[in-house]
């Protein structure tokens, strides 16, 4: 039972109270798992382009970006790098009970990271730290350099500061690749470049200064003018902690306790901004430059189909906000109902053609003004990511979303069944649009599924606590949206999960 202390704690970090008992009760119920009807494949719920129009949605955005259309990429880069160099604080631990480089090579990651450290892009800053030959560093000497405060400090920066790629004339952070990327595809008719990022408040400063050290350098090389932002999760975004019983676990001195609500709590960040196109990718995502080409295509490739698309359901926005539903004829009915359910993928949970015209007129109306996205998907080569599925919504319609495997009852031999059967999966790869036919920016929380958040368990001072996480940015955060899913190809996706990702081929110099 929350206190009266409790309310004044709750409210001054300006969360809701009631928005806090309801999270109480998330715990006491769970969460239900999505119910998922069949997975969504090439020519059933994926998009497979020809190259005809390929270069057709190219030249659609290209045209958009010339007349002045407002772009921006978001990044959220507030994920710190510690589980990126997992293995190497194992071994860093090993060392500290005495183990011998020999025995902390076992371990093939390790092993890997020892034999080519040269290869690294931070390898020219290591040796600098270390003020030594290479042949004189010991293998516990090189893991406390990397990771800990006295060298790089790896171990607690962020991923976007960290060195990827090696360049001839120096080594590039994966926020400099997203300026460089950014100048490629999202720089506006005005030569702009809008770039918003989402950190950790303890790596904010870093952040401003590595782009007022970079920056000036992009502006010069791509004649560019850079609007670099940042923005935290919000306080008020914070979840509550329980105890295993689900009573409100108290801090030591009997304050409540709450823990950042995952990647759905940025779903707030992203609705704070304005723009007309939103491209959304991961920050450890990027390659060099002479692997950029197929990212630059099918960005500006997403982009272009959802402005046509969007064009589309503007009209029909138009037509069903501007009349009533007796001045629209039965053919124009028609005509929206099969465009959002054979187009938009949006299945009715009865037959339209049976509804009542102004019953009709407002489930379409509902429909279709909502915020649009277009999700590439991959072909699943065994990398982590949301899977694409058509799914039950709770108005009974079925609809394109993004699964994360914790949504999905596997112990459901049906549901296993369909989940086996994904060819494809969400590599972080959206552009989207905010804004209505009158060019009104949607309120994104409206758009949100609250029953899609997801429980774990955690510790605090030696406590055994549960935690909870909001819906997903990209899988419950967006599920009401208007989606459409499209294959993209697998050059599009090199992500950066452990530090021996960095010498995979796509993250080494040409």
């Amino acid at each position: 039972m929350l206190t009266r202390e409790d309310i004044r704690q709750i409210e001054s970090r300006g969360s809701q109270v009631s928005t806090i008992e309801t999270q109480i009760e998330n715990f006491k119920k769970g969460f239900p798992f999505l119910k998922i009807e069949d997975a969504a494949t090439i020519n059933n719920g994926i998009i497979q382009l020809t190259n005809d129009e390929i270069a057709r949605f190219r030249l659609i955005f290209e045209k958009k970006q010339a007349e002045g259309i407002h772009l921006l990429k978001f990044v959220p880069a507030s994920g710190a790098a510690s589980r990126m160099f997992k293995s190497l604080f194992s071994a860093l631990e090993k060392c500290r009970q005495n183990a011998t480089d020999e025995e902390i090579r076992k371990d093939k990651e390790v092993a890997a990271f020892f034999d080519r450290l040269a290869d690294f892009a931070f390898y020219d800053d290591l040796m600098k730290a270390a003020r030594k030959s290479p042949d004189e560093i010991s293998g516990r000497q090189v893991l406390d350099l990397v990771l800990l405060e006295a060298g790089l400090n790896y171990g607690n920066l962020p991923k976007g500061l960290l060195k990827f790629h090696r360049y001839e004339d120096g080594s590039r952070t994966p926020l400099e690749e997203h300026c460089v990327e950014g100048a490629l595809y999202a720089k506006d008719s005005s030569g702009k470049v809008c770039i918003h990022f989402t950190v950790s408040p303890e790596h904010q400063d870093a952040f401003s200064k590595h782009v007022q050290e970079v920056v000036p350098l992009f502006e010069e090389l791509f004649d560019a003018t850079y609007d670099i932002s940042f923005s935290q999760q919000k306080a008020s975004t914070d979840t509550i902690a329980v105890t295993p019983d689900n009573e409100p676990f108290r801090n030591a001195d009997g304050s409540l306790l709450f823990r950042p609500a995952g990647h759905g709590a940025l779903l707030e960040n992203l609705n704070d901004l304005d723009a007309d196109v939103v491209f959304i990718k991961n920050i450890d995502n990027v390659v060099p430059d002479y692997r950029k080409e197929p990212t630059i295509i099918w960005k500006k490739v997403l982009a272009g189909l959802l402005l046509d698309y969007q064009e589309k359901i503007f009209y029909y926005q138009h037509m069903l906000n501007e009349h009533h539903y007796y001045g629209l004829d039965s053919a124009f009915y028609s005509e929206a109902a099969s465009f959002l359910e054979n187009i938009l993928c949006t299945k009715p949970a009865q037959n339209l053609y049976y509804t009542e015209k102004e019953e009709l007129h407002q489930y379409l109306k509902a429909k279709f003004n909502r915020p649009i996205r277009v999700c590439g998907m991959v072909k699943n080569e065994g990398e982590p990511g949301g899977g694409p599925f058509w799914a039950k919504n709770s108005d009974g319609s079925v609809s394109l979303q993004i699964a994360e495997s914790s949504q999905i009852d596997f112990n459901d031999p049906i549901q296993a069944a369909i989940a086996q059967n994904a060819t494809h999966f969400n590599p972080v790869d959206l552009v989207c649009g905010l804004k209505n036919y009158k060019g009104e920016k949607y309120d994104l929380t409206l758009f949100s599924d609250p029953q899609t958040g997801f429980i774990s368990t955690k510790s605090k001072d030696g406590k055994e606590l549960k935690a909870q996480e909001l819906p997903g940015l990209w899988n419950g955060a967006m599920s009401d949206w208007n989606t459409l899913f499209v294959e993209v190809p697998v050059e599009t996706f090199n992500p950066v999960k452990t530090v021996t990702d960095l010498l995979r081929k796509e993250h080494q110099p040409e």
